[in-house]
């Protein structure tokens, strides 16, 4: 893999580097997939929706927003700690239910998938349903390509967060660099599905504030954020594409937390294979075995939040970056 404009030898140092990583070559999905689906064409049969989203999807909303309405009268501490340790992992859920239905996972038909993320935005407490799917696609066509894919850390991030202490802050805060880091880099005209998702999601907002009391919704508010920040789930912000090894871009992890969050731990697998479902992404693997078996992978994203932070040649520069004219090339090839 090509790459320039940050210095090899920052690791052996022990210092961060200061620039991304650059590549001048393709991302590495479009051609794996490929060499894959030339090898093993029987993949194509896992392609198509999950039947049982919509089911799973309901269960979670029911059960979070019964969680609010039961801790109407709780204390402060009460809300925080069942917050962290329980609502936490609902909305994390909640999240990575948008990713897959983004993918229009759940529905053949794609307004049913983005009604159904709306539904399942209801207890994260912000509007974003929609939004994330406009610049998530992207992401996935435009892996790491520079003013494009804004999953990547901007310049400002990076040479802010330099050392341990403020390492720690961005990843309690990394939620919202991760929600409005497109706001101010390349923000999008909302359109009439963002004010519908706008409509209904303050709608829910205001119901339970007026039904059940401030604290009902702090504690939606809460799961959210805690779960975003230093919480186990959280990990996968940071596992996905954090380059910690030089030759390689995309992390997958195999650990048991993928069965809370829509298998997104598979996540080589599903950049090559994105309209494969995440209960299926472990039959890619199976598979395709020798395609995945040489790549790093993690077994605890626990692990993944601690390295980041204490590892002083790791940080928001530790992203892979190519420019338009690389990935314009595929497209145009394609």
């Amino acid at each position: 893999m090509g790459k320039g404009g940050r210095e090899s030898i920052s690791k052996e140092e022990g210092v961060m580097a200061t620039d991304f990583f650059w590549s001048y070559t393709d991302e590495p999905h479009a051609s794996r997939r490929r060499q894959i689906l030339s090898r093993y064409p029987q993949i194509k049969e896992l392609f198509g929706p999950d039947p049982w989203a919509f089911l799973k999807v309901t269960l979670v909303v029911i059960l979070q927003l019964t969680a609010a309405a039961t801790l109407h009268d709780s204390g402060w501490l009460k809300i925080l700690t069942i917050a962290y340790f329980f609502g936490s992992f609902l909305n994390h859920n909640l999240f990575l239910a948008i990713h897959e239905l983004s993918h229009n996972l759940a529905f053949s038909t794609p307004v049913y998938n983005r009604c159904l993320g709306i539904i399942a935005n209801l207890p994260i407490g912000v509007p974003m349903s929609v939004t994330f799917q406009k610049y998530h696609l992207e992401h996935h066509r435009f892996q790491g390509v520079d003013g494009v894919d804004m999953d990547v850390p901007t310049y400002t991030e990076a040479h802010l967060v330099t050392n341990v202490i403020t390492k720690t802050i961005w990843v309690l805060l990394q939620l919202f660099f991760y929600a409005l880091r497109p706001l101010f880099i390349k923000p999008k005209p909302p359109g009439y599905w963002e004010l519908f998702n706008f409509i209904i999601q303050i709608g829910l907002d205001v119901s339970v504030v007026l039904v059940f009391g401030w604290r009902s919704f702090a504690y939606l508010i809460l799961s959210t954020f805690v779960g975003g920040g230093m919480h186990p789930m959280a990990g996968h912000f940071i596992s996905e594409h954090y380059v910690f090894n030089p030759d390689q871009e995309t992390y997958s992890y195999y650990g048991p937390l993928n069965l809370l969050t829509w298998s997104v731990g598979y996540h080589n697998e599903h950049h090559d294979f994105p309209r494969i479902p995440g209960h299926k992404l472990h039959k890619v693997k199976e598979i395709a075995g020798e395609y995945y078996e040489g790549l790093e992978s993690y077994k605890s994203w626990s692990q993944v939040i601690y390295m980041y932070i204490m590892d002083k040649t790791i940080g928001p520069f530790s992203r892979m970056k190519r420019k338009l004219s690389t990935a314009a090339t595929r497209n145009k090839s394609e």
